[in-house]
């Protein structure tokens, strides 16, 4: 494959002529990274095979269009057969190259800075750190012993020999660090993580179930302060070793189902059946609405359906048995099925008519502060809530 204009090409659509990351991209042949992976089909995953079409290859591989997983459940793309149609969740995935140079910019990473990448994965965004601040300055860890090793053969087939490790990244961690950069989710943030970042030393993460960008700079007591970017991004969740655990009532072959509540929130009678106040929002779509629910209901599970006619259903779920369905066409007011102990729609519209009156919600760009032990808090005027 003529790799190098496909990669040139990328490079120019997810960086400034004048970043310092224009010539990493444009000389990182990112489809080594992701010979094969899994493409949404339905319910479940296709595989697919690069080096079988090297034209499809060499548009998924050096497309921003979205991340390529390669990781659905445990079952890796490398070790599937062309017949598997894994339903489980995604466990791995080489992220698209704008969102993975998003966050090593909010880095900022100066030359001589040794740099901590957390979640290896395909090996991409090491490969991009590497060629930007040479193998020596990186690091990189993740929980997955064949993503590790996959990653280490692929980057030393492009000459670069970065450290890398297998390992539960939410534990102790191997040396100290000027940036930390997560390449996933976690809440909170770890202490280990703290402990590992020198002094002025910068920390770049998403949270688990929220889809902000918080960054943050050690200050002398070990802990750090910073702020939720306006930039937007969400990453798959730390896992803690094969796979996800799945909830009661969800074995892994439910993609699309969330736990014993999916039943009653599809069809059944609420406890309290009321019309809405507001349209059916998708609420995964409304990213700041999404991230302040999280904050005030943490653990909410959400799904979303749209028809031809235009009819939209959301559901919620929540662990402790609450549940709500809301049901309307277009812009019409929804009937509201709500059980269990919390109402979990009136507090989806407490939020939205906060967004209605003020203009604005404010969780974006709030001040953070984290503790040494990882408890964060978020501070904007007179708002100001604990990340649980």
């Amino acid at each position: 494959m003529d790799w190098s204009r496909h990669a040139e090409r990328l490079a120019a659509a997810v960086t400034h002529p004048v970043s310092r990351w224009r010539p990493a991209v444009a000389s990182t042949p990112r489809h080594l990274f992701v010979p094969r992976w899994w493409q949404p089909d339905g319910d479940g995953w296709e595989l697919r095979d690069g080096p079988a079409d090297e034209a499809r290859w060499a548009s998924a591989a050096y497309s921003d269009a979205g991340s390529l997983v390669t990781r659905v459940g445990p079952l890796h793309a490398d070790h599937a057969h062309p017949g598997d149609r894994p339903t489980g969740l995604p466990t791995s995935s080489s992220t698209h190259p704008s969102l993975v140079v998003r966050m090593l910019r909010h880095g900022m990473i100066s030359d001589g800075a040794d740099l901590l990448i957390v979640g290896t994965g395909s090996g991409y965004s090491t490969a991009l750190a590497c060629a930007r601040l040479g193998a020596d300055r990186v690091t990189s860890v993740d929980v997955d012993g064949y993503l590790a090793k996959a990653a280490t053969e692929r980057m030393a087939s492009t000459g670069l020999a970065p450290a890398v490790r297998e390992l539960d990244a939410t534990g102790p961690l191997p040396g100290s660090y000027d940036r930390i950069v997560s390449m996933v989710a976690v809440r909170p943030v770890p202490a280990s993580w703290l402990a590992a970042l020198r002094p002025s030393g910068r920390l770049v993460t998403t949270l688990e179930n929220m889809p902000v960008i918080v960054t943050a700079d050690k200050n002398e007591d070990g802990g750090a302060d910073g702020e939720v970017q306006w930039d937007r991004a969400g990453f798959m969740r730390a896992r803690h070793g094969a796979d996800y655990p799945h909830p009661p009532g969800r074995g892994p072959g439910l993609r699309l189902g969330f736990g014993e509540q999916s039943a009653a929130a599809r069809d059944q009678e609420g406890e309290h059946v009321g019309t809405g106040r507001y349209p059916v929002l998708n609420v995964r779509e409304a990213w700041d609405v999404w991230s302040m629910l999280e904050l005030t209901a943490p653990g909410i599970e959400h799904r979303f359906q749209e028809g031809p006619d235009r009819r939209r259903t959301a559901w919620m779920a929540h662990p402790d048995g609450s549940w709500a369905r809301a049901t309307a066409t277009w812009t019409d007011p929804p009937e509201v099925h709500q059980s269990g102990p919390q109402r979990l729609w009136d507090e989806l519209e407490r939020i939205r008519t906060r967004l209605n009156t003020e203009g604005a919600l404010p969780v974006y760009g709030a001040g953070v502060r984290i503790e040494p032990d990882g408890t964060m808090r978020l501070r904007r005027g007179k708002w100001s809530a604990v990340v649980p």
